[in-house]
Order: C-alpha cells, then sequence, then structure tokens
C-alpha cells in the first residue's frame, strides 16, 4: 500500500511552490505596527508627499477613525490593524536595469516570470516588491507615441503631478468605505499610465506586485488615463508567500476612459491563504468608450473585490469576465457593479466560480439604470460549480432599474459535477482524477481563452493540482 504521508495532496504543497519563495528581510525600513496620525505621517515624511497630499492622508485617517467594518460579507475579524506594518521598503531603489536589481529580489521575480515575459510579450513593465516599485521599464518605441508609464510617486512629482490630483480619488473616494479610507492614508507605490488621444498600445502593460513581508499590508494605488479614441491593455498580476500571520492587500484602481477609447484590465490575483484581499476597483467611461475587465481571483482567505464600471456617455460598454476559485479555508466574495448612467450604454457580465474542500465562493452582481440610460441593455451570467458536498456558492443578483426604456436580464446556474460524466470519460480510459479536471477546465474555458497566455496556463494548472488535491 502507497504511504499517505509521501503523496502531496493539497493545494498549498503543490500548486503554490514557485509562489511561496520567502527572502529574509535585510536592512529594510518599516514603520512600526498600527495605524496612528504619526505613523501616517512618517510614511508622508519617507514618500516626499506634497503639502496636498500628506494633508489628504491625514483626512482619510480620520475618515477610516469614523467609518465602521462592513457587516455584510465575510467575517475579517482576524484582521487586527494593531499588527499590520503599514509600509515596508526593501533595501533598493527603483531601477530600470534589471541588472542593478538586487539578486535576492530578482531571484523572487526570475521564478515567477516577470523579466521573461517583458522580453517576450510586453510594452513595458513594473514590479512592485513590499511597498515599493523596484522595477520599471517601458519600450522605447512605446514612449515615442507619447505613452506614459511610470511609478505613481514619480508621477506625483513629475510633469504630471497636475494631472495626478486633479484624479487622485476622484472616482474611489476615501468615504466610500472604511478600506478605501484606510488606502488613502497610507496608500504607497503603483502606477500611473497615461495614452494620449488616438493612440494605440498594441502590446500589453503590465504591472506585478509582490508581498514578501510576514504581517505587512500592500497598498499600491493604479491610476490610468486612456485619451479620446486611444486604446490600451493593462495587466495586474498579483502573489504573496504564505505565512502564519494575517497580511493585508487593500490597493486601488481608477480607470478612466475617453471617448470612443477602449482599455482591457486584466487581473490574476494569487494571493496566499493568510492574505485579506480588500481591493477597490472603478472605471469611469465617457460616450462610445469601452471598459473590458477580465478578473482572475484564486488566492487570499477572505476577498471582497468588486470591479465597478459607471457608463458615462452615450454608447459606453463595459464587460466583466471573471472566474473565483474558493477551496479549503477560502470565503471570496467577488462580483461588479454596472452604473448605466447615459443613454444606449451597454454592459455583459459573464462569471464562473469553483468551490472545493469547503471553500465559499459568493458572486454578487449589481446593475443600476437611472432614468437618463433609456435604450440601454445589460446581461449577467453567472455559473458556479461544487466540487463536493461541503463547499458552498451562492449568487446576490440585484437590478435597479429607473427606466421602462430598458433591456435588462439575469441567469445564474449553480450544480456539481455529474457523476456520469466522469463515468464516461473514465470509461474512454481516463482517471478519475483527469477526468474531473477536464470538466472543470471546460467549465472554465470561455473565461480562460479571455486571460493572456501564460496567466491561461497558470490557471489550467491550478485547477489540475486542486483535483489532485480534491482526491489525495
Amino acid at each position: 500500500m502507497r504511504d499517505k504521508k509521501q503523496e502531496k495532496t493539497y493545494v498549498e504543497d503543490v500548486s503554490r511552490s514557485v509562489y511561496d519563495i520567502r527572502n529574509e528581510e535585510k536592512d529594510v525600513y518599516r514603520v512600526d505596527e498600527g495605524l496612528t496620525e504619526a505613523i501616517v505621517s512618517q510614511i508622508s515624511k519617507e514618500k516626499n508627499d506634497p503639502a496636498w497630499m500628506q494633508n489628504f492622508r491625514l483626512e482619510s485617517l480620520k475618515i477610516y477613525n469614523e467609518l465602521s467594518v462592513p457587516d455584510w460579507g465575510p467575517s475579517i475579524d482576524g484582521l487586527d490593524m494593531n499588527n499590520i506594518v503599514t509600509y515596508v521598503r526593501p533595501n533598493t531603489k527603483m531601477s530600470a536595469k534589471w541588472s542593478e536589481v538586487p539578486k535576492e529580489i530578482k531571484d523572487t521575480f526570475d521564478a515567477l516570470g516577470i523579466p521573461k515575459a517583458e522580453r517576450e510579450s510586453l510594452a513595458g513593465v513594473g514590479a512592485q516588491y513590499d511597498s515599493e516599485l523596484v522595477y520599471h521599464n517601458v519600450r522605447e518605441e512605446v514612449s515615442a507615441l507619447g505613452v506614459v508609464y511610470t511609478d505613481m510617486e514619480s508621477a506625483l512629482h513629475g510633469e504630471y503631478a497636475d494631472m495626478v490630483r486633479k484624479h487622485f480619488m476622484k472616482l474611489v473616494p476615501p468615504r466610500d468605505h472604511k478600506f478605501a479610507a484606510l488606502h488613502g492614508a497610507v496608500w504607497s507605490g503603483g502606477s500611473f499610465v497615461y495614452v494620449p488621444p488616438g493612440v494605440s498600445v498594441t502590446i500589453p502593460l503590465q504591472s506585478y506586485f509582490r508581498l514578501n513581508a510576514p504581517g505587512a499590508g500592500q497598498f499600491e494605488h493604479t491610476l490610468i488615463i486612456v485619451e479620446e479614441g486611444a486604446e490600451l491593455h493593462f495587466i495586474e498580476g498579483c502573489s504573496a508567500p504564505k505565512y502564519n500571520v494575517a497580511n493585508l492587500h487593500a490597493g486601488c484602481v481608477e480607470l478612466y476612459v475617453g471617448k470612443n477609447a477602449k482599455l482591457r484590465y486584466s487581473t490574476i490575483e494569487n494571493w496566499s491563504k493568510n492574505m485579506y484581499n480588500l481591493n477597490t476597483k472603478r472605471a469611469k467611461v465617457e460616450e462610445g468608450g469601452t471598459i473590458e475587465w477580465v478578473s482572475g481571483s484564486f488566492g487570499s482567505h477572505v476577498s471582497y473585490l468588486y470591479p465597478m464600471s459607471i457608463l458615462n456617455g452615450k454608447g459606453a460598454r463595459a464587460e466583466f469576465t471573471g472566474i473565483t476559485f474558493a477551496g479549503k479555508g477560502q470565503n471570496l466574495d467577488t462580483g461588479t457593479k454596472v452604473v448605466h448612467n447615459a443613454p444606449e450604454t451597454t454592459s455583459f457580465v459573464n462569471t464562473k466560480s469553483i468551490s472545493k474542500d469547503g471553500g465559499v465562493s459568493t458572486f454578487r452582481s449589481s446593475v443600476e439604470v437611472r432614468p437618463q440610460a433609456k435604450g440601454s441593455k445589460s446581461s449577467v451570467s453567472c455559473q458556479s460549480l461544487m466540487l463536493d458536498d461541503i463547499s458552498r456558492s451562492d449568487t446576490i443578483p440585484a437590478l435597479d432599474i429607473r427606466t421602462q426604456d430598458a433591456d435588462v436580464g439575469h441567469e445564474a446556474q449553480i450544480g456539481r459535477i455529474s457523476d456520469e460524466a466522469v463515468f464516461y470519460l473514465m470509461s474512454r480510459g481516463m482517471s478519475e482524477e483527469d477526468a474531473r479536471a477536464m470538466i472543470v477546465s471546460g467549465f472554465a474555458d470561455n473565461v480562460s481563452k479571455e486571460l493572456p497566455l501564460e496567466y491561461a496556463v497558470e490557471m489550467n494548472n491550478l485547477i489540475r493540482l486542486e483535483m489532485k488535491g480534491s482526491i489525495g
């Protein structure tokens, strides 16, 4: 009889090995644990903030202390801000040369495939390690088009400082919710992208966020402005090694899509299972513009994640394609919100969720069609697959339609893998493990084909390894 101890049957043993690289913290600068006015002022001083940003941080802290923790989603009782370090700076300055990045950090990103992806398929890359970007580079031919891709701190102090001030946390104001206020107080790092009118960036830009420090938070801010008639595909990847203490990710993404412009924003979040992922993402789309969200949520202990599209101009369009995979010890509360704020706007939502080993997956959608949004259309489709009888999947749709002249539909399906389908595939010579993996991969196919190639491969590998874990 085979020794069961020799088999690695849990997902964290097999599928997360590349992400569970841990580096010793050497000569890092970190603030004290907790959240006080002194700590926020210290971060502001370290960042050399302009006066308006320093005031913005302190005002956000006041708002944070006034607001309550959300009481309608998964429990976040295990998150104690008194134990979270809100700023950790690695012992390196940002570089545009990969050769100048310290070896231990470079080795981590090499293992994650960042430089290779940059060489082969990306127009530019930003790599953030803990609270700061350590590497940033953009191809000359992209810069020559007038495209700006830099870190937020450089944008805050450079020639685009007024543009940053005009847009910073205007889509996601600190009063939006408690963790938006937290972000406003302690944000650090992130990317600023500006695409001039009529410019089409034909190859993607990518930012990768890596949290190495145990007990730390990461609060990067991404601000993207795509002007009239311009196009961009931006890819965001996130990961962290597993520790036995809580980590927090409370980033913020603000996307401005101009008239007849198009932005695709792809995210793969593969945080470890001690991470509280409380991220806020929002896009405003002008007349004839398009926002496409592609979202994969595979990690974290608890997630609250609902990218929002505000369709602000006639004929604006939003598409949301998402997949969530909740395993043991995970409660992933995800979804999307669309506000139709102008005539003849359209939105399409297509999501898949998979839960196993007691994982909980909840999908929330909110479609709001305002009185002025006559002739608008919206279609929401969510499908959930439970791989055993101890997992859970819920769908919570909300429709708020304020005009008679609208076409809105919602469809939800929740089910389990058919024993007959597994039996059929096994009768054709497949193992039970491979049969189940094939069924799940087929279920997720229309989402995975929207992902960048390397992430689609990663997702399918994850599914296969999760299936191994569910049977071993």
